[in-house]
């Protein structure tokens, strides 16, 4: 089955150019030029990637990019987002609400044809791998033995740093801010004190040793995972 994908984007030279090249490449297209109506496009087309343009009429890129990693159907959707912006913060503010990657115009249609690629292929083998053992090299997360172990070491956690570790692996790529982390590893009902997740990385950073570079900081946002430092 050909990949779906689905286009938001307002300026209609582009939409319509994207559109042309993705499907010359063999991907079924839709396309929007509105946020909130693109948002009612991707939930009724399911698509595996959506390109989202960050500046839209309606609902803006980033509020649909959080809308659609908020919705039970379509929140494995990968997204890139095509934009405009090349400032930092707007870029992290987008891959901290789950979007896999970006690209700022202008780009070349080749490099956007194979940032596509790379992301669903990602995507397809996130999906593909046990969520109950991940392997990253010579680091091992085996969560039915609530083990961690490098190059054959075992490295001893706390259950807390664990669940960390688990979750960070099992989302490589994804950007997630201190209170995404507390809310989905320690939980709304703990005692919470500042940098309580820092404290938790500095942690085990120092234990993985020579594997802590997976693990990294994202100035003014947060954490993130790489399989490959």
């Amino acid at each position: 089955m050909p990949t779906k994908v689905v286009i938001i984007e307002d300026e209609t030279d582009i939409n319509e150019a994207l559109s042309h090249s993705l499907k010359h490449e063999g991907f079924r297209v839709w396309s929007e030029v509105d946020g909130r109506r693109g948002m009612d496009l991707i939930r009724e087309k399911t698509p595996d990637l959506v390109l989202l343009d960050l500046m839209l009429p309606g609902i803006d890129g980033i509020e649909l990019c959080r809308l659609i990693k908020s919705d039970a159907v379509v929140k494995g959707t990968c997204i890139i987002m095509v934009t405009a912006k090349s400032d930092e913060s707007d870029v992290l503010v987008g891959l901290g609400f789950g979007a896999d990657d970006y690209i700022t115009k202008p780009f070349k249609t080749r490099e956007l044809i194979a940032r596509v690629k790379a992301v669903l292929r990602r995507g397809r083998l996130r999906e593909e791998e046990s969520r109950d053992v991940i392997r990253c090299g010579d680091l091992l997360i085996d969560v039915l033995r609530y083990e961690v172990t490098h190059a054959g070491d075992r490295i001893v956690l706390t259950a807390t740093e664990f669940r960390l570790l688990h979750f960070l692996a099992g989302n490589p790529g994804r950007v997630f801010s201190r209170d995404q982390l507390l809310n989905q590893i320690i939980g709304d009902n703990a005692v919470v004190i500042d940098r309580n997740i820092d404290v938790h990385v500095r942690a085990i950073r120092r234990k993985l040793g020579a594997a802590r570079a997976h693990i990294e900081t994202i100035r003014g946002v947060g954490y993130r995972f790489f399989s490959q430092p």
